[in-house]
């Protein structure tokens, strides 16, 4: 069974989901038989690459808030990430464009290293305040992973995964996803948002139940409550 999810390294609930994501698939009966795939969604691609900004001040100029209220807003974030054992601190953040991140992930997916990388990533990004934007940065990340270095800059550099990257944001667009993470499972069913693990495992159950018929044959002599049949 396969299960895809779009997210960002750079969103908040994408983490959180991430780890509601692992709680369900704990606690699902078949997870030996699940590969997950990470794809690629930018938050906000309108980012140039190289500009590394204050996160709070630029999300209270986008949605219209003082920079008071937008930190109260993250703190509260913050608060939701603990009860996940995630130990943030948005106020203080940076944003940037994370394409290369993105691109870096479709080459840990080749070399199956992707689910660490990815975990990686957010951890740096959110619990250590590491950069997540830039060649350098990226290459290190990669490298504590298992990812050779030279491969991993010149993968960066030669931009051989940008396609893929742009296919996985355009096929998010045709599923129908509007944010992230989106969760789908085998192309048939999807869940939006940092869903409840109680709801992800359900969505699991369904997708195995589905792919999994019950096949029978045609009954024979046997008891029904309290008779028997001879």
């Amino acid at each position: 069974m396969k299960v895809e999810i779009w997210s960002d390294v750079v969103c908040p609930w994408c983490y959180i989901g991430k780890r509601r994501f692992e709680t369900a698939l704990a606690r699902f009966e078949h997870a030996d038989a699940v590969e997950v795939t990470w794809r690629s969604f930018q938050l906000d691609p309108s980012v140039a690459e190289g500009d590394v900004h204050p996160t709070l001040p630029a999300l209270a100029r986008k949605y219209g808030r003082t920079e008071e209220q937008m930190r109260e807003q993250m703190t509260s974030m913050d608060a939701l990430a603990l009860r996940e054992g995630l130990h943030y601190d948005l106020a203080n953040g940076v944003a940037g464009n994370t394409l290369l991140a993105h691109q870096l992930l479709h080459l840990a997916a080749e070399r199956g290293l992707q689910g660490e990388l990815k975990e990686r990533l957010l951890h740096a990004h959110f619990e250590q305040s590491t950069s997540v934007f830039d060649v350098d940065s990226l290459v290190q990340l990669g490298t504590e992973v298992g990812l050779d270095a030279e491969e991993a800059r010149a993968a960066l550099t030669d931009r051989r995964y940008l396609p893929a990257v742009e296919e996985d944001i355009a096929t998010a667009r045709a599923l129908g996803a509007t944010g992230v993470p989106f969760f789908v499972v085998d192309r048939t069913y999807g869940a939006s948002g940092a869903q409840d693990p109680d709801v992800l495992l359900q969505l699991l159950d369904r997708a195995w139940a589905d792919s999994h018929p019950l096949a029978t044959v045609p009954p024979a002599a046997g008891c029904e409550g309290d008779s028997c049949s001879v």
